[in-house]
């Protein structure tokens, strides 16, 4: 079913989340009783990544598809453009398809390090493409796309990401869903925006609960998301009482926050990104205690 009808039918917050591959087919099976261990948490869905320049195409196609087998979990697979030709990405989406699957996040993806994109020649320039290919390809697929309530790291101003994120959703996207943030007032604000712009599809928050400080500046320093100071402050504080371990307790505390606040203020569901890791996410969900109506 497309993930949009899920949302209009359920009408009431939700959780999803987000896995990615192993990239060791033998470590499938413990990727699998982690996700099992999810599924007690009714999720409304579940997504899983794809490798830059469709490096690891296969695995997303095997996993997304052995979810939805396994557990009857509707699923929807990243799909990303960059580099691709229309002849592939129609083949991807026939390969989903036939295996029952019905939904797909439309990215352009992050360019490939070991080679170079001729813009001029590329059959798919911007993630706008890839949505308006997919709906003309297959009409009644679910399409969700990113978006970012801090700009994209490409993007010169708030406002140029804006009108790509509505560019978007014109082509034909379902809903979006956030790249990972931790002020709350920056997901209202783009929710907002967009509002102002004409658009009011679903905006699913993506929450990425804090691990370690290593991690949290790896990742910020890949996807362009900001952090409070104080957060910081607070993360910083943690780790030199107790290392890491303090620093993932603060983490899961800090998103608990996050997850009320916006549930509290309307958003329509939580997107966790999972890192695969069951005990996390059941922690978190646990201390926030009974979705709001």
């Amino acid at each position: 079913m497309n993930i949009a009808q899920r949302i209009s039918e359920k009408g009431t917050p939700f959780y999803s989340f987000e896995f990615f591959p192993p990239r060791d087919p033998e470590q499938w099976p413990a990727f699998y009783a982690t996700a099992e261990k999810l599924m007690a948490l009714d999720p409304l869905f579940a997504s899983v990544t794809y490798g830059a320049g469709g490096s690891r195409q296969t695995a997303t196609l095997d996993i997304v598809t052995g979810l939805k087998k396994r557990f009857n979990l509707e699923t929807m697979a990243h799909l990303t453009c960059v580099g691709a030709t229309r002849d592939q990405i129609k083949s991807f989406l026939s390969e989903l398809r036939d295996n029952g699957v019905n939904n797909v996040l439309a990215l352009r993806g992050d360019l490939p390090q070991d080679q170079t994109i001729d813009w001029d020649k590329a059959e798919f320039r911007h993630a706008a493409d890839l949505v308006r290919f997919t709906r003309d390809t297959f009409p009644d697929m679910g399409i969700g796309v990113a978006g970012y309530p801090a700009p994209h790291p490409e993007s010169p101003s708030f406002s140029s990401d804006w009108r790509y994120t509505v560019a978007k959703i014109r082509e034909g996207a379902d809903f979006v869903i956030t790249q990972l943030f931790f002020d709350v007032r920056e997901y209202f604000n783009f929710v907002d925006r967009l509002n102002d712009m004409g658009v009011s599809v679903p905006v699913i928050p993506g929450i990425l609960p804090v691990q370690s400080l290593e991690s949290i500046r790896r990742t910020l320093s890949l996807c362009g998301a900001n952090i409070p100071g104080k957060l910081y402050l607070e993360l910083e504080a943690a780790h030199d009482r107790g290392g890491s371990a303090a620093v993932k307790e603060a983490g899961i505390a800090y998103a608990v926050r996050q997850i009320r606040t916006l549930l509290d203020n309307g958003a329509p569901g939580i997107h966790i990104y999972t890192l695969n890791n069951a005990s996390t996410c059941q922690r978190i969900i646990e201390e926030v205690g009974q979705l709001r109506a």
